[in-house]
């Protein structure tokens, strides 16, 4: 498996390591932010970190059979899929409603005794893939590891199975009451794909 630094430093000779004042998909403000998409729209890479994390998340699941690959849309489908390629199995994704809840749709489906891994690209708090192994477990399915390309959380964030990360950092972040870059005025970017009011 690379090293942390190998992983940051393709982050950064692709403009994917971001710095300035960043409202994540949890809530929380960062003055890092990094932008996955600027890494996997090079098949090289992301070939190449799919397959690195496939093998880790084999690793953690021993010998059970892995029958499906789950992501979070929008960030974790190409990694995702990149994946389930190397593992030799499907992979399906959930994404949010118009409620805000994510769900599975696109006639996804999974049966009752599957055992499924969760990935996607950045961990921050674990809440988007907490609610991925929550869909699944609510259809019968068996969450037998998760993987992330980055975990921001430090190896914090707790998503009830065993996990990996390619890269694992300690990245500063705020609650925006608390926000020394909202209290210095300057304004917050979101560079995601979910829109700023949620």
């Amino acid at each position: 498996m690379p090293e942390t630094g190998e992983i940051m430093d393709i982050f950064e000779r692709t403009g994917a390591y971001l710095r300035g004042h960043f409202r994540l998909t949890s809530g929380l403000h960062s003055p890092e932010y990094l932008q996955c998409a600027l890494v996997l729209q090079h098949p090289v890479y992301a070939e190449a970190f799919g397959k690195s994390l496939a093998a880790a998340v084999r690793k953690l699941a021993g010998a059970a059979n892995i029958d499906l690959v789950a992501s979070p849309a929008l960030g974790g489908v190409v990694i995702g899929h990149e994946v389930a390629r190397a593992l030799g199995t499907r992979f399906i994704f959930t994404e949010r409603g118009a409620d805000g809840k994510m769900t599975l749709r696109r006639g996804f489906s999974v049966a009752s005794g599957e055992n499924a891994v969760v990935v996607e690209d950045v961990v921050t708090t674990g809440g988007s893939s907490l609610e991925v192994i929550e869909i699944l477990r609510a259809c019968g399915a068996n969450v037998i590891a998760a993987g992330a390309i980055v975990d921001r959380s430090g190896g914090k964030a707790d998503l009830g199975v065993p996990r990996t990360a390619l890269a694992t950092l300690n990245v500063v972040v705020y609650p925006p009451e608390d926000c020394p870059l909202c209290q210095q005025g300057l304004p917050v970017v979101k560079p995601g794909s979910r829109p700023t009011g949620r």
